[in-house]
């Protein structure tokens, strides 16, 4: 992660490293002269800089203003008040920039001013509900600052995929006909859901999915204490979870690290499938015990690192 220009805001990522396991993350706060307070994860913001001179082109999508180039890079630009549907009529593009780095993409998000870094627990950090407007379906999470002010926490896989669209599946080759692998997974995000069960039904693989890690966690170890109660190994019943990193209520690490310390799991698998896919978050991720980790997202990737564990359920 680069230094920042406003301030060094931005530290290095060994530090936060130490975050794995603790069920907290540490957000950006920017605004978007709307009032309200809006966050990234700091993970996956690389620098932020004053809006530099942006170079227009023909043909853009909605929101994108167009191309930088950054040590040699050309990256897209992007308005995320007009984007995200919150933009007023002659608003400038904003005074500050930030260089985001996720789903093997980098962008930039121009904002009206970035604030600080906080630290926040994700335990405190709950999935939106009861919320309207146009920006609902951008927003992942919300939690609250210590002054009672509301932080939005943007959804970016959102952003990604109704930006730019969606990359198709493709082919996939279904697994043995006479699989009954199952796949529990879990992602706070809508389009990410969408995607991993769209792969999951190419390989013929049965699912079940929670919204968040606490719930996630609640569902698995009912039925785990409900296999206990059957005598019987609840690898019989999931084949592999599927644990997404950043997720409200508790994270992919406190997850998984529940699930690699309870000997009820044992012999099920868990595969981290995350926007975050730098060799410090899949580090994160190896501390914690997950078996294999997968950059989101890559839908012939998913199913491949997926097969070989469940073709492994499957003979045994």
């Amino acid at each position: 992660m680069e230094q920042s220009s406003n301030g060094n805001l931005l530290e290095t990522v060994d530090g936060r490293t130490k975050l794995v396991g603790s069920n907290r993350m540490e957000i950006l706060l920017f605004s978007l002269r709307t009032g309200e307070v809006f966050g990234i994860n700091v993970f996956k913001v690389r620098e932020v800089s004053r809006t530099p001179f942006i170079t227009r082109a023909p043909n853009m999508p909605a929101g994108v203003e167009g191309l930088i180039s950054l040590r040699g890079n050309v990256i897209p630009v992007l308005s995320l008040a007009k984007v995200i549907g919150v933009a007023k009529p002659g608003q400038g593009l904003g005074n500050s920039m930030m260089v985001t780095e996720y789903s093997k993409r980098t962008l930039g998000f121009l904002v009206d001013d970035v604030d600080r870094i906080i630290r926040v627990e994700w335990s405190k950090v709950r999935q939106p509900e009861n919320m309207v407007g146009s920006m609902h379906s951008f927003i992942t999470a919300i939690t609250e600052l210590p002054d009672r002010k509301l932080v939005s926490i943007l959804d970016v896989e959102t952003i990604l995929s109704l930006t730019f669209g969606e990359a198709p599946v493709g082919q996939i080759s279904a697994l043995h006909e006479e699989s009954e692998s199952s796949i529990f997974f879990v992602d706070d995000s809508a389009v990410a859901r969408k995607k991993i069960a769209e792969v999951l039904d190419k390989l013929g693989v049965r699912h079940k999915h929670a919204l968040n890690g606490l719930e996630a966690w609640t569902r698995l170890d009912g039925m785990a204490a409900h296999a206990q109660q059957q005598k019987r190994k609840l690898s019989e019943e999931i084949s592999l979870i599927l644990v997404d990193a950043e997720m409200p209520e508790m994270d992919g690490y406190v997850l998984t690290r529940n699930i690699k310390n309870d000997p009820r799991f044992d012999g099920i698998p868990v595969v981290m499938h995350s926007s975050l896919s730098s060799e410090a978050n899949r580090s994160m991720g190896k501390a914690v015990g997950v078996d294999a980790y997968v950059a989101k997202f890559d839908a012939e990737v998913l199913a491949e690192t997926l097969r070989p564990y469940l073709m492994k359920a499957f003979r045994e």
